[in-house]
């Protein structure tokens, strides 16, 4: 019987704490759809002056965030974005900005830094010259931290250069910032710093920092009239959001302290790893809260056995593929927890020696 359970399957599994639950019951709410919830005000004022941008939207999720950031600088049927080949957007996002917005994505070879070569974007921008060929391009988009790579984080200066980049050929940039305040943290960059460059960032709330749901993007006042009206078409107007508000609010103000320490934990969990046969983990791995776990050829198991060995021991982790597992690391897990999970890894790896010899 599993008596102790370390949940590593994303920071997204946080449950609210006594702080969020009390402001979540006590907060003061209207009707957003009708723009008149106070709490929303507070929560969306407060994220556009940390942010260093005009004005900001509560979203109900990263996914409909990044859509609606897509789709109002892509305004037009046709138009094509630039994107990472192993984005978030490309990747997770169920093809909603082809299926919902007509926009065609331009995918451009991630670096294993989850940056893309500067010269790879300025190729894939089309020439407006062949507009009755192609479709035409809008937009860039970049990821930070760039989860697929393993929580790395994009610095200002390539970010600032991206940014130079889509002016020069009359372009926007979208930062898809689902966990920017982990990148901030990590760099020691201020978060405004680090996306001054874009046009639009989205912002999820129920990651690193812990909130229960929802996500914020944040950009131009024009801009976020814009998304306003996209957001209710979405089906994204949640009437007196100030309940979940509530609980961003207690989120940005307890917790975006509490990331360095997620990533501690997180490089100890990697450091840990390493030390055992069979396992292969990224030297820059815990550079932020996330973790990737390769398995050896040598081996002769996957990663579905692992798992499946973790889970009975109460470890709960993600499986990628037949030979990945991932960990990310929140501020619910304690450095307890992770000598815990090493111990079970140990178990899991030494398990698996143990049949290989029978």
């Amino acid at each position: 019987m599993v008596t102790r359970i370390v949940d590593l399957r994303s920071d997204t599994v946080t449950k609210p704490t006594e702080a969020m639950r009390a402001a979540m019951a006590s907060a003061e709410v209207d009707d957003d759809v009708l723009g008149n919830d106070p709490t929303a005000f507070r929560l969306e004022a407060e994220m556009a002056k940390t942010m260093g941008k005009e004005a900001a939207l509560f979203v109900p999720s990263g996914t409909m965030g990044n859509l609606i950031c897509v789709l109002v600088h892509c305004d037009v049927r046709g138009s094509e974005v630039i994107l990472g080949d192993n984005c978030h957007i490309y990747i997770y996002e169920n093809g909603g900005i082809a299926t919902i917005g007509g926009v065609h994505p331009r995918p451009v070879k991630n670096n294993n830094d989850g940056t893309m070569d500067i010269d790879l974007i300025e190729a894939a921008i089309r020439d407006p010259r062949g507009e009755l060929l192609y479709p035409t391009t809008k937009l860039i988009c970049l990821e930070n931290t760039h989860a697929n790579s393993g929580g790395r984080c994009l610095s200002v200066e390539y970010t600032d250069r991206v940014g130079e980049l889509a002016k020069r050929h009359g372009l926007k940039l979208h930062i898809d910032g689902a966990r920017i305040f982990n990148a901030s943290v990590a760099l020691g960059v201020p978060v405004n710093r680090l996306v001054q460059a874009a046009d639009s960032v989205s912002v999820c709330l129920s990651k690193g920092i812990g909130a229960p749901v929802g996500s914020v993007i944040v950009g131009s006042k024009n801009f976020i009239a814009k998304a306003r009206r996209l957001r209710k078409t979405l089906g994204g107007g949640m009437r007196q959001i100030g309940i979940l508000c509530a609980a961003a609010l207690v989120a940005l103000q307890e917790n975006i302290g509490r990331l360095e320490n997620d990533h501690k934990k997180a490089r100890l969990l990697a450091d840990g790893l390493r030390e055992l046969k069979g396992l292969r983990v990224d030297t820059l791995a815990g550079e932020t809260n996330i973790v990737f776990i390769d398995i050896e050829d040598g081996m002769r198991t996957g990663a579905e056995k692992i798992r499946k060995y973790l889970e009975e021991r109460g470890i709960l982790v993600m499986e990628e593929s037949s030979s990945r597992l991932r960990v990310v690391l929140h501020h619910q897990i304690s450095a307890s927890d992770v000598q815990y999970a090493l111990s079970c890894f140990q178990q899991a790896v030494k398990g698996v020696e143990n049949e290989m010899g029978d």
